[in-house]
């Protein structure tokens, strides 16, 4: 019985260039990526055409709808201890491993816009499904981990930095490419490894090649559990050290890694976390006993970039949905993107989509240029600020949709799910923040480096000037008994002026100045959609239009 007619609804998001359309990840690609004539180019934009599409929609749907199933014994009472993951998990994988977002760009020579090539390309495929990215994050950022061991780096970064995605269980040697996972915490220290329980005890020989252990212990989360390997922390004669424990060893046989469960998780649903025993496990160890914090500290970095990268991605693609129903949705007599209160909210969000991007493409070009201490203090701040924003700006960008947003046809309940997870992976709020004060007392050339990135639009505005002259003196307190109490208001002030001088050299003036206004000048409330009369209707209207071509 028809009782109605279905009027001002807001049709599917149409099939789109996620690159193309993204002026500021374009122009970063274009300013830091490399040579314009390079292949890569070429590559990257494909992928973005192929991010908008609903087909693959329709596979990131699926993978996170038809959660991974543990296996833990064969039909015949054999241990196995396998993941059973859906078709559309194993697809998004194929493309993320074949575009190279996992280990490549530490193979290539530095320099040449490797790490934004590769930066842009997670930035853009994060859009689709954040979970799977995951163990393409942490098999990228393994590499500068085994770098501490060249044999062990020798026989398996070129799996790693293969463009090769085969997901069953074999001998490392025998497979053309590889992915890594991470076992460090443990559930009765969790940030704090160092209280890591799991013995290591030396065993000379055996079936795998190398400085050779046994491991006994537990992991509380372990990600990626049908990775090829894992690097692992554990207790050593020597202290807390770094090992690489491969899945299968090099005589075929299954290591000593038992699945125990799969975490029922909030968000990140297509991708498996488990809980893991190790019953004298074999492994590899990487770098010296005792200095296991110092070996993982360029991946956590990596890691934390990538947090910074794909949270970003999770505020693009939540304000892409929002800005495309306000152009479709008609209320009280007008389009809703006409609608003044609503063109705030927008510009708001779009101003930190920006500035967040931004943030993480200038830290993959520190990478690429080796810029460690703009590296060491920036990603420390970005990983924080940029990851604690998420969740709010997508809750805002959610509103936009109303009731609609709250339902799951859309996607932006998955992106709402998916949005505090880096602000707690890699460290929370607490942990970040207590390491740039670390950062800042024991390595102050990583404060310099983060303020001549401000110094140098020094005049091009008083407030960011003002806000420079702020950073300096909270961070003059950063070795102060006290300073742990004022961590994140150090944290806050470092990462939003380091945006704001980052918008003044690089974006177009109406989203440095609207950033500049809200976030700076003190013109802005507690909530998006608070921005003050001196952001007016043209401002807002070339924001607007640079979010997405209409």
């Amino acid at each position: 019985m028809r009782t109605h007619e279905v009027t001002n609804q807001v049709p599917p998001l149409p099939d789109h260039d996620v690159l193309g359309g993204d002026a500021v990840l374009h122009e970063a690609l274009g300013r830091w990526g490399g040579p314009a004539d390079d292949p890569a180019r070429e590559a990257l934009a494909a992928l973005g055409r192929l991010a908008g599409t609903a087909a693959v929609r329709d596979l990131a749907d699926r993978a996170e709808r038809n959660a991974p199933v543990l296996r833990t014994h064969s039909p015949t009472g054999e241990r196995v201890d396998e993941v059973a993951y859906d078709p559309a998990y194993h697809r998004l994988m194929e493309v993320a491993v074949g575009a190279g977002l996992t280990a490549e760009p530490w193979t290539l020579p530095t320099g040449t816009g490797a790490h934004v090539r590769r930066a842009t390309g997670f930035v853009t495929w994060s859009q689709v499904e954040a979970a799977h990215l995951c163990p393409v994050s942490m098999t990228y950022a393994s590499a500068p981990a085994l770098a501490a061991e060249p044999d062990v780096a020798a026989r398996w970064l070129p799996g790693i930095a293969a463009r090769a995605y085969d997901p069953d269980l074999r001998q490392h040697t025998d497979k053309p490419g590889l992915t890594l996972g991470m076992g460090m915490t443990e559930k009765q220290g969790g940030s704090d490894v160092r209280a890591n329980t799991t013995r290591a005890v030396a065993v000379p020989g055996g079936p795998l090649a190398g400085r050779t252990y046994r491991l006994t212990g537990h992991k509380w989360f372990c990600s990626a559990p049908m990775s090829d390997g894992f690097l692992v922390l554990a207790q050593a004669d020597g202290g807390l050290t770094c090992f690489l424990l491969p899945r299968v060893l090099d005589d075929g046989e299954r290591n000593a890694l038992r699945l125990q469960r799969l975490k029922d998780k909030l968000g990140n649903r297509a991708n498996a976390s488990s809980e893991v025993e190790l019953d004298e496990a074999w492994a590899v160890r990487v770098g010296d006993e005792g200095r296991g914090v110092r070996t993982i500290i360029d991946m956590v970095a990596s890691t934390r970039l990538d947090c910074v990268l794909g949270s970003a991605a999770t505020q693009r693609a939540a304000l892409v949905r929002a800005v495309h129903h306000a152009r479709h949705r008609r209320a009280f007599g007008a389009v809703l993107v006409d609608q003044p209160l609503m063109r705030n909210v927008l510009t708001d969000l779009a101003v930190e989509s920006e500035a967040s991007t931004l943030l993480g493409m200038r830290l993959a070009h520190a990478v690429d240029a080796g810029e460690r201490d703009l590296v060491r203090l920036g990603v420390a701040l970005a990983k924080v600020w940029v990851c604690k924003r998420t969740p709010p700006m997508v809750a805002e960008a959610l509103e936009c949709l109303g009731g609609n947003g709250y339902v799951e046809e859309n996607g932006l309940a998955r992106l709402y799910r998916e949005a505090p997870l880096n602000s707690i992976w890699e460290g929370s709020g607490n942990v970040g923040s207590l390491d740039v004060l670390r950062a800042i007392a024991r390595e102050p050339g990583s404060l310099e480096a983060v303020l001549a990135e401000v110094d140098a639009v020094r005049g091009s505005d008083p407030d960011l000037d003002a806000s420079a002259r702020e950073c300096r003196t909270l961070a003059a307190a950063a070795g102060d008994e006290d300073a742990a109490w004022g961590a994140r208001r150090l944290v806050e002030r470092l990462a939003v002026t380091l945006q704001g001088a980052f918008l003044v050299r690089h974006s177009p003036a109406p989203v440095a100045e609207a950033f500049v206004s809200g976030r700076l000048r003190g013109g802005h409330g507690g909530a998006f959609g608070t921005l003050g009369p001196d952001v007016g209707p043209t401002a807002a209207g070339a924001v607007l239009d640079r979010v997405l071509p209409g």
